[in-house]
Formats: structure tokens, C-alpha cells, sequence
């Protein structure tokens, strides 16, 4: 009788230990599906005239200093990063497109927060690299209006 009392407690301790665990770790299990999600708005930027661009020192990438918000132009195309979301257009007009973070080029990702008119903030919440922290050329030097 001692021996069925062993192999049943002992049977419910292997139980006990398999499942516990299980639980454990099911209780920090989060999913989240983005399917369906619409892009984000468009930004309402509107430049009557090409705005005046320099280049990034040791980049590629140039920079409108003079206008409000951030405006980026690097191989052909314009970029802006603009409430948590980068957009791109083929003319400084737009119409802008939502850009998914890993169709930015690099070298536009790696240009120092020292050139943004609106920091990036809570960029860490997008796919990729935040904006500003790349190790690219340029990393770490100041404004240059």
C-alpha cells in the first residue's frame, strides 16, 4: 500500500511540476495582430517652393534647416519622419507616402536626432532601428543651419 502511495504522490508531483510551469509562463504570452491597420495620415506639409537643402556633413542624406518639420532627401527621393511614421514622395510636394521602416534606406535612418526639427521620440515603437541612433557617418555632430 506504501508503494501505490509513493508512485500516486509521486505521479502528481511529476503533474504538478510539468503544468506549473507551463502556466507560468503562459501568464506573460502576449499576441497582437496588426492586420488591417490602416497607415497613418499623411503629413500636412505643403512647400510652395523646393525648400533649401544642405547636406548632412559625412552623409549622403541632405536636410532642409530652415523648415519646421523633419525633411530629408537622399537618392532621388524626399523623406520625413512625422508622428511615430516615416513617409516618402518622389517631388518635396508629395504626395507622401507611409514608408514601412525596413524600405527606408539606411543611410536616412542614421541621420543624427541633432537634425530633426520634431525629435523622434517614440520611435523605439516602430519596426527597425529608431531614427537618429544609426552608426553611420555624421553620428554625433551638431546642427548646421
Amino acid at each position: 500500500m506504501k508503494t501505490q502511495a509513493t508512485v500516486v504522490a509521486g505521479f502528481v508531483a511529476m503533474i504538478v511540476g510539468a503544468v506549473l510551469p507551463a502556466v507560468a509562463v503562459a501568464e506573460n504570452v502576449s499576441i497582437g495582430v496588426n492586420r488591417g491597420v490602416p497607415p497613418p495620415p499623411a503629413p500636412p506639409m505643403v512647400f510652395a517652393a523646393p525648400p533649401q537643402l544642405v547636406v548632412i556633413p559625412g552623409s549622403p542624406v541632405y536636410y532642409a534647416p530652415r523648415a519646421s518639420v523633419n525633411f530629408f532627401f537622399y537618392s532621388g527621393r524626399y523623406y520625413t519622419f512625422h508622428d511615430g511614421a516615416w513617409f516618402s514622395a518622389k517631388q518635396h510636394n508629395g504626395p507622401w507616402a507611409f514608408t514601412k521602416p525596413a524600405l527606408v534606406p539606411a543611410p536616412v535612418l542614421e541621420v543624427p536626432v541633432a537634425y530633426y526639427k520634431v525629435p523622434p521620440g517614440q520611435a523605439q515603437k516602430m519596426g527597425g532601428p529608431p531614427p537618429g541612433i544609426g552608426h553611420g557617418p555624421g553620428q554625433g555632430k551638431g546642427k548646421h543651419d
